[in-house]
């Protein structure tokens, strides 16, 4: 795993993701152009207290996988984060590396929020978030699984 970093992105701007967003839509996945939208237009820049958003590159500087945490919109309280815009290269899946990166923004994240919250509607995200501890039980507005940071 060596070969692998993982780097909080600052800003979007420097970063080349179409590869990613292209291949998610091709998928039928909508979210890596909606952070692109929603980070030109300000409506998300994950550049409030406690969000942040992590790329994981290759040893090439080549971006395979991208995620991050916002205070959760959802909620009326803001020590409940929501992993967003979540998504590992498809060359890349089922090597450790999705694990790799959302251990990083499960570390970080405790140091801001009580609870990280989820959407997922894939089987494939569903067995992968249990697998890291998350529980599924829509408990929380708009989610399918949370991960209790208390004793982590």
């Amino acid at each position: 795993m060596e070969c692998f970093k993982v780097k909080q992105l600052k800003s979007l701007f420097y970063i080349d993701l179409t590869h990613l967003v292209k291949e998610s839509k091709e998928e039928g996945f909508r979210f890596l152009e909606r952070l692109v939208n929603d980070y030109e237009n300000g409506t998300n820049k994950f550049n409030k207290t406690g969000e942040s958003l992590y790329g994981l590159f290759n040893k090439e500087g080549v971006l395979i996988a991208i995620g991050g945490i916002n205070i959760d919109p959802f909620s009326n309280d803001e020590k409940v984060g929501r992993l967003r815009r979540f998504y590992v290269s498809k060359d890349y899946r089922r090597s450790g590396l999705g694990r790799l990166l959302l251990t990083q923004i499960i570390n970080d994240a405790k140091h801001f929020y009580k609870v990280l919250v989820l959407h997922t509607d894939t089987e494939q995200g569903d067995k992968f978030y249990t697998s890291l501890g998350f529980l599924k039980e829509n408990i929380y507005p708009n989610s399918t699984h949370y991960l209790s940071l208390f004793n982590m």
